[in-house]
């Protein structure tokens, strides 16, 4: 019975880990699951020894995120050599997972990285830590397998996850009516992000655009997707601070992006996300200026939304930093949604962004790559 171990630390790779391990059991039912996650991957048969939620440190500060990483770095250490894992498999979130797989190889665990950190945008040395720490690399775009190759990682393109998670069609009426929004009449996703300090920075700024969107458009409806990682007492106070009635839903981005005209999104999966979905949408990210101004040295890429890397052009507009405000939102939300052309347009491109994907089954073949190695 193949024991495996499988860590992310926030909601995109709560979703993805939730498929794997959906496909994990498909393919072998006696495999014993066991992760860091959140509700999608719990649900999906993990056994949760710690969850996303209580295990990630963006947005501490000072002494006590100093605490938190040494507490997490014991912990993940005593849980690598708590068992003999026939495997350890990391899903994104490389800030923390490249430093935990020291610790996985350092205890003579196999190690698989799905979902791969993304060297192709910044600190490209990230890789002599992937040579050293990952026995094998699952990458989720085409792209990326030739720079691992390069380098001498074993590595294999498995297809995009998100195809896994996004339903090839939805009944938009339906869904709709499920969440309370009227048949008729323009409706406004809000995906604000997973993480705490997202929230804090971005939602004021999207709430800002939504009350001059209702301004121009008193019929105007919004809908907020909450991701598993977001606690209601972080959301709500900030809510109740706009005079904007917002539908909020839980844990199903898709859905909502689907029953929506535009999204405003966090830079992120989420922006993927919509493209699949087929929702036209709005870029924005914020940070710091001590944050920003330091990951400007880094950066190697000419867009930060994965849908315009994909795209390998801009096809939805990117507000970033000083250009995230609520007035710029605003404007970009009015000239796609009044500009029938400009709308269709970006449908159509996001179209051939879904294409160029793939089919789905990333998740099923990562899975037969997992065991497999199990096995040998």
């Amino acid at each position: 019975m193949p024991r495996i171990l499988i860590v992310t630390g926030e909601a995109s790779g709560d979703l993805h880990g939730a498929n794997l391990a959906k496909a994990l059991k498909a393919r072998d039912p006696s495999v014993s699951l066991v992760g860091i996650g959140g509700t999608a991957m719990e649900a999906a048969g993990v056994q949760l020894v710690q969850a996303i939620g209580r295990f990630d440190v963006i947005g501490m500060i000072g002494p006590l995120a100093l605490v938190s990483l040494l507490y997490r770095f014991l912990f993940m250490r005593r849980l690598f050599r708590s068992e003999p894992w026939d495997a350890v498999v990391f899903i994104d979130h490389p800030g923390l997972n490249l430093r935990y797989a020291y610790f996985a190889k350092a205890a003579g665990l196999r190690v698989f990285y799905y979902i791969a950190p993304q060297i192709w945008a910044w600190r490209p040395g990230r890789m002599h830590w992937i040579k050293q720490r990952v026995d094998h690399v699952l990458v989720i775009l085409p792209f990326e397998k030739a720079l691992y190759d390069e380098a001498g990682v074993p590595c294999s393109f498995v297809g995009h996850p998100i195809l896994d998670a996004v339903a090839p069609r939805y009944d938009r009426g339906s869904l709709r009516v499920r969440f309370g929004l009227p048949l008729e009449g323009r409706v406004i996703a809000l995906l604000p992000g997973s993480r705490r300090r997202e929230i804090q920075m971005l939602l004021p700024i999207l709430l800002e655009a939504a009350e001059q969107l209702v301004r121009r458009n008193p019929e105007t409806k919004f809908i907020l997707a909450q991701a598993s990682t977001i606690q209601d007492n972080l959301l709500q106070p900030l809510l109740r601070e706009s005079s904007v009635p917002v539908t909020v839903v839980k844990e199903q981005a898709s859905e909502v992006l689907a029953v929506s005209d535009l999204a405003l999104v966090a830079s992120g999966t989420a922006t993927l996300q919509a493209a699949v979905v087929g929702t036209p949408l709005v870029l924005c990210y914020r940070t710091t200026a001590w944050e920003f101004w330091i990951a400007s040295f880094f950066i190697r890429v000419k867009w930060i939304g994965l849908v315009n890397l994909v795209a390998g052009r801009m096809v939805a507009p990117e507000l970033v930093q000083r250009d995230a405000t609520g007035q710029r939102l605003y404007e970009e939300a009015i000239r796609i949604l009044d500009d029938r052309s400009v709308y269709d347009e970006m449908k159509r491109s996001m179209a051939k962004v879904r294409a160029s994907l793939g089919e789905p089954g990333a998740s099923i073949r990562a899975a037969e790559m997992v065991l497999a190695a199990c096995r040998g």
